[in-house]
């Protein structure tokens, strides 16, 4: 039985993706580009391997051709907060650095935090992030053991839900500007509340008016050759 041989289409536009968690970025990519037989891929901003949720893909040459445009879209996230322990990358995957007592906090007392960090904020970025560093990624320099800076941005932050789930835990939602952290958020967050913490749960929601309920699921990816091709939607 003869296999047919696919070849990248004159179709050129965007593949929804919801990330499944464990999965990095680029994996997803490679993929893409394994099943699609194309390396014209770009994204509108990638996920940590312990985040899920909406992943752009801009499948073509005329779409990578528009991925600074998509980077600067605004993002939508859910996260969970765990109060009490610090992690060296801010999220459920790294080493624990820090413990310190949570004192009692109240839903008030977080929804005053939040407002201490909306706007216009400075934001620390991550040691393990994907910024460069004199052509390194930090987190390459961060897993080898280099001592780093302190690096900062600037980042447009609203909290449009923020709920005290136990003594220790906190759900959010956040609107956010590109270039947010939001493992950045939730160290910022849980020092505003005299404690420190690390995030167990992160989801990209929305990518500009893209909403991951309309992505495909990322569990599908191995395996569905050309096929993928049908998701692929207009620019």
């Amino acid at each position: 039985m003869s296999s047919k041989t696919y070849t990248e289409p004159e179709k050129s536009g965007l593949l929804l993706i919801d990330k499944p968690k464990d999965f990095s970025s680029h994996d997803i990519i490679a993929i893409c580009r394994r099943e699609l037989k194309t390396k014209k891929i770009g994204h509108s901003g990638t996920l940590d391997p312990m985040a899920t949720g909406l992943l752009i893909l801009l499948i073509g040459r005329a779409a990578t051709k528009k991925q600074a445009d998509f980077l600067k879209l605004p993002k939508r996230y859910t996260a969970t907060l765990l109060l009490g322990k610090e992690t060296d990358s801010w999220d459920a995957y790294g080493e624990i650095t820090e413990e310190k007592p949570v004192p009692p906090i109240s839903q008030t007392q977080v929804e005053q935090a939040t407002q201490a960090l909306s706007g216009t904020i400075e934001q620390p970025i991550p040691f393990f992030s994907a910024k460069r560093i004199q052509g390194k990624h930090m987190y390459e320099l961060a897993r080898n053991g280099k001592q780093m800076e302190r690096k900062f941005n600037q980042v447009s932050v609203q909290w449009t839900k923020v709920t005290l789930i136990s003594p220790a835990c906190i759900e959010f939602t956040v609107d956010c500007s590109c270039g947010t952290y939001v493992r950045s958020l939730g160290y910022l967050l849980a020092h505003q509340l005299k404690t420190v913490g690390h995030l167990v749960q992160l989801r990209r929601e929305k990518i500009g008016s893209f909403e991951v309920k309309n992505a495909l699921n990322g569990n599908l990816l191995k395996g569905i050759g050309a096929t993928l091709y049908r998701h692929v939607g207009a620019l």
